[in-house]
């Protein structure tokens, strides 16, 4: 479990009561990685949150290799528009230091591209300070940096920390992502706003996880949220495995389920627009341990009750939680034993707790067939979960996202034309997905539906909502 979290600034979300500790660190919000949690009022611990709301994020989960003598140029869709930002960078799991040199945010001239719009690049600050070292167990916030960056654009933070670990976010092979970052390794090049001073993808030298052609699929190191002034009510945190993170995107950007549902919510007015922040993590599971793709630890985050401080409940604006895990849990690789159906359950009950100890709506989503044989341990494990997110009540809002996508003529299976694998939806089930939530599940007040509230168990399966607990009457409806 994570430690004490603190912010310099207090910061009161939307609907949500924040536990703040005011402790400065060169005038930088920090975590505290050793301390025991703070108690007051509330049972949840103090975190850092920086104000406004976050619109974009990339949970990282290990560390990859050192850093040479390179700068690094990442780039970050935001979900909604915003006109002043902030940049989190961390050093969650690193046993030494991230120094960082030099820090620059920029406009590029398009999505996915190093290039910058000229005279957009303008160097971060950290207190003032245009230089941090990020301690073990650390995270640091920016200073607010004025920047207009319109909806589903990117931004391109650029860090330069030589000698520092690589606390990355893993994103998919490359032949199923576009570029997030570029490298150039040639010393500070942060600066720069030049595509030729990044010619590069990130290589990590001496990483034994690296494909066939030298490269890791580490795209993102030690930045994992940017929030600012938004055009937004508040944010939804999608807090899940590879079917979140995207694993099987295999077009341009903005493909994921997740960009599909912030593309509609960006049409929402900006009263009641949300922003959307991805904590998902290929490989990531919520109650299996070791994980069973790698069990040294480098891959696929800690299990999700293990990182929800840092990746859902710190995210400034945080309005309502989807989660969609227990995929790499009951199936996945063979590192560890299968997790039974009741410890899937049990890890839960302990985020729903906790998200409702933050008085957050928290929305659960039925896990996809795998291709388990009907009858094998694997299958009788997901139907049981399955079953048990449905008819429990426990969740705020269902979402069936198995009901959905699951072919009728076998219901072990994706529908042949919206499956990439056996696990992951393609691109035509990542849009069927995003465009079946109905916004107001999420808390959106739009067509006559009163926003979702905790306790609020109405399950949305194909067709119409049902009420199971505590709501009345959830009249039927076309998807909005």
């Amino acid at each position: 479990m994570f430690g004490k979290w603190v912010l310099s600034t207090p910061h009161q979300r939307t609907g949500v009561a924040v536990l703040v500790s005011a402790v400065v660190l060169l005038g930088a919000a920090v975590r505290s990685a050793n301390a025991s949690p703070t108690k007051t009022s509330s049972a949840a611990a103090a975190f850092v949150t920086p104000p406004g709301d976050g619109v974009w994020e990339a949970s990282l989960e290990g560390v990859h290799g050192t850093s040479p003598d390179l700068t690094v140029r990442e780039l970050a869709r935001v979900s909604v528009a915003v006109t002043q930002v902030r940049v989190r960078l961390g050093n969650p799991f690193g046993s030494a230091p991230v120094n960082v040199k030099d820090a620059w945010i920029g406009r590029p001239i398009a999505p996915g591209v190093a290039q910058l719009i000229p005279g957009s690049n303008t160097r971060l600050t950290f207190a003032g300070q245009s230089t941090v070292s990020i301690a073990p167990g650390l995270e640091v916030v920016s200073d607010p940096v004025t920047i207009f960056v319109p909806a589903q654009q990117d931004v391109a933070v650029s860090v330069y920390a030589p000698g520092s670990p690589i606390d990355d976010h893993t994103f998919p092979p490359f032949a199923f992502d576009p570029p997030a970052s570029y490298i150039n390794a040639s010393g500070d090049t942060a600066s720069d706003e030049s595509a030729s001073s990044f010619p590069s993808r990130p290589i990590i030298p001496g990483d034994t996880s690296s494909t066939a052609t030298g490269y890791h699929p580490g795209q993102i190191w030690w930045m994992d949220l940017v929030s600012g002034r938004a055009a937004a009510r508040g944010t939804l945190v999608t807090l899940g495995d590879s079917i979140t993170d995207g694993y099987h995107a295999d077009g341009p950007p903005g493909q994921r389920w997740t960009d599909v549902l912030a593309d509609r919510l960006d049409a929402v007015p900006a009263a009641d627009r949300l922003a959307v922040a991805n904590a998902g993590i290929s490989g990531n599971t919520v109650s299996r341990q070791p994980n069973p793709y790698d069990p040294t630890g480098q891959c696929c985050g800690p299990p999700a009750p293990d990182r929800l401080d840092r990746d859902v409940l710190s995210v400034p604006g945080l309005h309502t939680v989807l989660l969609l895990e227990g995929t790499n849990d009951i199936g996945g690789g063979t590192n560890a034993p299968a997790a039974p159906a009741s410890q899937v359950i049990e890890a839960m009950k302990l985020i729903i707790s906790r998200v409702h100890a933050e008085s957050v709506p928290i929305v659960g989503a039925t896990i996809l067939p795998m291709c388990n044989p009907a009858g094998s341990s694997r299958e009788q494990a997901r139907t049981a979960v399955n079953d048990w997110i449905r008819t429990s009540g426990a969740f705020d809002a269902v979402l069936d996202f198995d009901a959905v996508l699951r072919d009728p003529a076998d219901p072990t299976q994706i529908i042949p034309d919206l499956r990439h694998d056996c696990y992951h939806p393609n691109a035509a089930g990542d849009a069927l997905l995003g465009s079946f939530i109905p916004l107001w599940v999420l808390g959106v007040p739009i067509n006559g539906h009163a926003p979702l509230r905790i306790g609020a168990h109405v399950v949305i399966d194909r067709t119409n909502p049902r009420t199971h607990r505590g709501v009345g009457h959830a009249r039927a409806h076309r998807p909005s």
